[in-house]
């Protein structure tokens, strides 16, 4: 069982189990044993995330009476990092073949991986002299729209 806390320093246990994987799948309709359709899902939609995991953690919710909505204020930033780096770690322990667990473990670093490059693939863009460049001569173009309208004719028509 991983753990992770919230915003406002709940502590939630996670724990995948047969009765969370059902759990999910009639409360969400999502089945994380199928996890080539939910994985990249799981990893780029935080919304999806967070939903899976508070239905795993619904019977904790339960007992200390925070609702899916209270659930979901809770969550942002380094607390739904911590919360998928749960889950993750949860569902691929899940799997009773280590075959499975080592190719489960190997996809989600693929992804982590591919995450990071477009993230600094990102970051080198935002920072280079072209894109000042390009945005100058965007901004200097939305400009010249304005400063070479017609003038207005200085007649007004009659009503």
């Amino acid at each position: 069982m991983k753990t992770f806390s919230d915003t406002t320093g709940r502590t939630w246990s996670i724990a995948v189990n047969v009765d969370a994987i059902k759990r999910v799948r009639d409360l969400l309709k999502e089945d994380l044993l199928d996890v080539k359709q939910i994985l990249e899902r799981l990893m780029v939609d935080p919304i999806l995330l967070c939903d899976v995991i508070y239905c795993i953690c619904k019977p904790q919710a339960d007992m200390e009476g925070v609702s899916d909505e209270q659930f979901g204020q809770a969550m942002g930033g380094d607390s739904i990092l911590h919360a998928k780096r749960a889950l993750l770690g949860e569902l691929v322990d899940f799997f009773p073949s280590a075959a499975d667990r080592e190719n489960l473990k190997a996809a989600i670093a693929k992804f982590d991986n591919l995450a990071q490059r477009a993230a600094e693939l990102i970051r080198q863009r935002l920072e280079s002299p072209s894109l000042s460049r390009e945005i100058e001569a965007a901004l200097g173009k939305v400009g010249d729209s304005f400063t070479n309208r017609p003038a207005l004719s200085a007649s007004t028509p009659a009503r």
